[in-house]
């Protein structure tokens, strides 16, 4: 019972914190939300200072691999969309296809990995509610996504806390 409780956990962070890395081009690195700093989620999971410390220990850690993974990355997509544009031969563009989802493999492992290592840092019962956490933020994006888009205004609804 305890697997697929983890799975679930490790589903839902990844869900928080790596959908904008599943785009197939995104502009830059996913600002990820720094919820361990967030004082409403530190409250509501019983976040210890200690423990958001560890955590944060962590994302700095990560920090740098994750960017220059990143930067690979781009630099793999930039030469591979270069290539299409010059109408290089298949096999070429097969093995620059190739190179790039290899980075981008890479770049989500780490991420994965990291994320791993911070719900860890979380005691059980703090897993339970950051699962319940996560469900109401997946509704609260589901919500958003469905009202219709105001020009020029961003949609209304809950934001995560700035920091």
């Amino acid at each position: 019972m305890m697997i697929p409780q983890r799975l679930r956990l490790a589903a839902a962070v990844l869900l928080i914190s790596a959908s904008p890395l599943l785009a197939q081009r995104p502009p830059d690195p996913p600002r990820p939300f720094a919820w361990w700093k967030s004082e409403p989620f530190k409250k509501e999971l019983g976040l210890t200072a200690d423990q958001s410390s560890r955590i944060d220990k962590i994302w700095e850690t990560t920090r740098v691999e994750l960017r220059q993974e990143w930067d690979e990355l781009s630099k793999l997509e930039a030469k591979l969309s270069r290539m299409i544009q010059s109408d290089a031969d298949e096999a070429a563009l097969t093995r620059q296809i190739d190179r790039v989802e290899t980075a981008r493999a890479n770049a989500n492992k780490s991420r994965s990995l990291m994320l791993v290592q911070m719900v860890k840092v979380l005691t059980p019962e703090q897993r339970t509610r950051f699962n319940a956490l996560h469900d109401r933020w997946q509704q609260e994006q589901q919500q958003q996504q469905q009202q219709p888009q105001r020009q020029g205004r961003p949609p209304d609804g809950p934001r995560p806390p700035q920091h």
